[in-house]
């Protein structure tokens, strides 16, 4: 029975190291792969930053970036894609005719500016006698 719990105690760890092994790391990837990161003007890493990849204007995939500001897409189609980053409180970015080719991987680091736009919307006060 000991033997058994030991054995599996170590598979658990074993897949744990394994599943590490596979973390997103920019500038390293597989083939049809793109990965990046996004940042503030000041270098600092955006999370939760949401990316969409369009292939002749349909959407493919979505991915978000992680607590380091890293994404990755991986198997993409071969074809000519469009690319917006969106995050509430930050300007949308749009990178169009970005071309992935069969077995080719790259990297695409986006820089992502504040929105100090605030939309203002009458209260319902203000349309009173």
């Amino acid at each position: 029975m000991k033997s058994k719990l030991l054995l599996l105690i170590c598979m658990a760890i074993f897949g744990v190291m394994a599943a590490k092994a596979n973390t997103i790391k920019p500038g390293i990837g597989k083939k049809n792969d793109i990965n990046g990161s996004v940042t503030e003007e000041n270098k600092k890493p955006v999370r939760e930053v949401n990316v969409t990849a369009y292939l002749a204007s349909r959407k493919e995939k979505v991915v978000t970036t992680n607590e380091e500001g890293n994404y990755a897409f991986d198997d993409l189609k071969p074809g000519t894609y469009k690319f917006v980053f969106e995050k509430l409180g930050y300007r949308k970015v749009v990178k169009d005719k970005v071309i992935i080719k069969t077995d080719e991987s790259f990297q695409m680091n986006i820089e992502m500016i504040q929105n100090n736009d605030f939309d203002l919307v009458p209260t319902p006060f203000h349309f009173t006698n």
